[in-house]
């Protein structure tokens, strides 16, 4: 995020797209519920009808993969309306006039055409966004995960720059992590072309410092992003995978071509605190212990440093991921391994990490840290480029970008739209699986599939029905409802039993390399009990 969490509460104006807040972050989304109560506008764009939407002042029900299309259409109404921020445009951005051309190639009626958005309510969202001072922006998967994520993020920070919504407080383009530590492990290097602290692997200066630091000489050559490594794996190219945290048999989209890439390997070794899906093919099996049994830090959305202490011992044979790799790397002869504690690791970081260079734990004991915070002087910095950007100039870049249609479209063969979301109920993939109150609460998969749909497939509420895509086919409860547009129908991910993720597209995104997990073309069929259909049989009439 270049803002804080609080901040969202005093924000005038909030838009929210590409993100069930209030079910996938609710204490952030008890801040928009704050800043509603205080006055706020809200303007949220999904396809669903979220919690949020019913509280919004406009709602733009966009079909899935058009955010492109939606957000240079509201651009065009900021421009024609001279709505934006010129002193702010001249003063700290470049670019500007492709991106303008760029966005004047298509009209209102064209977006209208294509997003499903009536014109009126793109012009109604514009102005309030642009007029509404501070404005912030939140997303989350909703807009990454699709073959041209990085075009949504970049259409999204697009707008803000067009009206001077960034650098200031209650501002920004904040996007919302979907785990504790995904921020932190983005920061400590867990991508596949840098170094901690998004340093590139491909600058000898940086390869230098870090070959000095390690005692060794680094490979140039950025890596393989998690779905490029299991395409490697498919074709024999990646031999062994060392898979920590993730159960990609259930989460990662096309899952039985994850399968069977994984069932090439020669090794694989999975470190997790639960036997995973994932973890059942493994070779090897080393179990982690879970953040109530360690010491560290995680960093979370809003670029925080926060301490993590120890309420228990491990439970069994468990031990720290931190520790798990030491040990690992000790006995394959690599030096640099004899850490102590959490503490000594944090040390190297911020020797060797410019944006955690001040961030020690007697600083953090209390109150976390926001990055960047170079030396112990700094005391964080809780908004970003409120004096330049981190591009070679220094200036706020516009990026002229067109819509493009998602890479798999609807078909008289498979004629719905499926999205897939999360359940305020469950937690990602297996964690919160393991809890009987919780599964209570949700104990298996529904397909929410909207009255229009259902009365045309002759669907009954809570009838077990198959979702087909062109990868496969799941079986799930129907649940008929309003929520869901005509033409989409919507699943989480969270089950085994229904391994939604099965019929997902794995279709990359060719910056960014996500896959296209929130469209795909599916269609829907009756799970026929013959005998009561046609004879009826067990009915009393035969």
């Amino acid at each position: 995020m270049t803002n804080t969490i609080p901040e969202i509460g005093k924000a005038a104006c909030i838009f929210v797209i590409g993100s069930n807040t209030t079910a996938a972050h609710p204490i952030i989304g008890r801040q928009i519920n704050r800043a509603v109560g205080n006055g706020a506008k809200l303007i949220v764009a999904d396809p669903r009808e979220t919690g949020l939407c019913r509280m919004a002042d406009v709602w733009l029900r966009h079909q899935p993969g058009t955010d492109v299309a939606l957000l240079n259409a509201i651009a065009r109404v900021v421009i024609e309306e001279k709505l934006l921020d010129t002193l702010f445009i001249k003063e700290r951005c470049e670019g500007f006039e492709a991106f303008e051309a760029a966005v004047m190639e298509s009209d209102l009626t064209l977006a209208e055409e294509v997003t499903g958005v009536p014109a009126e309510k793109i012009i109604e969202a514009a102005r309030m966004y642009a007029s509404t001072s501070p404005a912030t922006i939140l997303y989350a998967m909703g807009i990454t995960q699709h073959s041209h994520g990085t075009d949504n993020v970049k259409a999204v920070a697009n707008l803000a720059l067009l009206t001077g919504n960034i650098g200031k407080p209650s501002t920004g383009v904040n996007p919302l992590r979907g785990q504790n530590n995904v921020q932190g492990a983005c920061d400590m290097g867990a991508l596949p072309d840098v170094f901690p602290g998004y340093q590139k692997v491909e600058d000898p200066k940086i390869r230098k410092k870090f070959e000095k630091a390690w005692g060794c000489q680094l490979n140039p050559t950025p890596g393989l992003t998690l779905c490029e490594i299991f395409e490697a794996a498919h074709s024999g190219k990646v031999k062994a995978l060392y898979l920590m945290g993730e159960n990609p048999v259930l989460t990662e989209a096309d899952t039985n071509f994850v399968e069977e890439a994984i069932s090439h390997l020669e090794l694989l070794v999975v470190q997790d605190i639960f036997l995973t899906e994932t973890a059942q093919m493994a070779d090897v099996v080393l179990p982690a212990a879970s953040f109530a049994e360690k010491d560290g830090t995680f960093t979370n959305t809003e670029r925080r440093v926060q301490r993590v202490r120890k309420a228990i011992e491990p439970v069994g044979n468990t031990c720290s991921d931190s520790m798990i790799i030491c040990d690992i790397a000790k006995n394959m002869g690599a030096k640099g391994f004899d850490f102590n504690s959490p503490e000594e690791i944090m040390e190297e970081i911020r020797t060797l990490t410019p944006i955690y260079g001040g961030i020690t734990y007697e600083r953090i004991d209390r109150i976390g840290v926001q990055w960047p915070c170079p030396d112990t002087d700094h005391s964080g910095t809780p908004y970003l480029y409120a004096e330049g950007f981190t591009t070679p100039t220094g200036r706020g870049q516009f990026t002229p970008i067109s819509y493009t249609p998602s890479a798999e479209v609807t078909s008289h063969e498979y004629p719905l739209i499926l999205t897939t979301r999360r359940s305020i109920f469950h937690y990602h993939s297996t964690m919160s699986r393991k809890v009987e109150g919780l599964n209570a609460l949700r104990g298996e998969e529904q397909v929410e599939i909207n009255p229009v749909d259902a009365a045309a497939l002759e669907i009954e509420d809570g009838e077990t029905v198959k979702v087909v895509s062109r990868r496969g086919t799941v079986r799930a409860k129907a649940k008929i409802s309003k929520i869901t547009p005509p033409g989409v129908v919507s699943m989480t991910f969270h089950y085994t039993e229904t391994r939604t993720n099965v019929l997902t597209h794995s279709a990359l995104d060719p910056i960014a390399k996500i896959p296209e997990l929130k469209v795909c073309a599916v269609k829907i069929e009756r799970e026929i009990d013959y005998k009561t259909e046609y004879w009826g049989w067990g009915t009393g009439k035969d």
